[in-house]
């Protein structure tokens, strides 16, 4: 069991993540208490998309590669159409993610993240939801795929849309409290 206030969570992303599906969690969770980083390609800044147009930029505080998983309880994973289509084809983030499923970390991704989980292998047999364009991709990788505000599969947690966000960080909440998750490996 692992106090939300002692925790450590990483965020993974570049540009192009949908804005509040990043600075969402990260002031949600940091209000609860929680220690969060945000990792990118390089370890600066990246842009945020807002439905439309590019808007803000999230400082970063390391790069990907410099990710030990073993220093966090869990890593969240914002969607957005660019953001998840760059990082599943960058080795080192895939292998984080890995990482953080091996390890029985906390896996949260909302929105088009979940093509992150697929790229690291890890849905199969899971119950999973994403934005409506990728469910089919979901569940030709093999996750039973529903529509509801949070998918919940031994702490690996799944939301659809922006709407969503309240619920998805409660769950991220309860589920860092509840601690590591013993699964098979990525």
């Amino acid at each position: 069991m692992t106090a939300i206030t002692e925790s450590k969570i990483l965020i993974m992303a570049t540009d192009g993540f949908e804005e509040v599906e990043l600075t969402t969690p990260l002031k949600k969770l940091r209000e609860a208490g929680a220690t969060v980083h945000v990792a990118t390609l390089d370890g600066d800044k990246i842009k945020a998309w807002d439905q439309d147009h590019w808007s803000i930029d999230v400082p970063g505080d390391l790069k990907i590669a410099d990710v030990k998983v073993e220093d966090y309880d869990a890593i969240v994973l914002p969607g957005g159409q660019i953001n998840p289509d760059v990082l599943r084809v960058e080795k080192d983030a895939i292998d984080v993610i890995k990482g953080f499923v091996t390890h029985g970390k906390i896996v949260a991704a909302i929105c088009h993240a979940p093509w992150l989980l697929i790229e690291a292998g890890v849905v199969e047999g899971r119950e999973m939801t994403s934005y409506k364009s990728i469910r089919t991709d979901l569940k030709n990788a093999g996750a039973n795929v529903v529509d509801k505000e949070v998918a919940i599969s031994n702490g690996i947690i799944t939301s659809r849309n922006p709407d969503d966000l309240e619920a998805f960080v409660a769950k991220i909440i309860e589920e860092v409290r509840e601690g590591d998750h013993k699964r098979n490996a990525a």
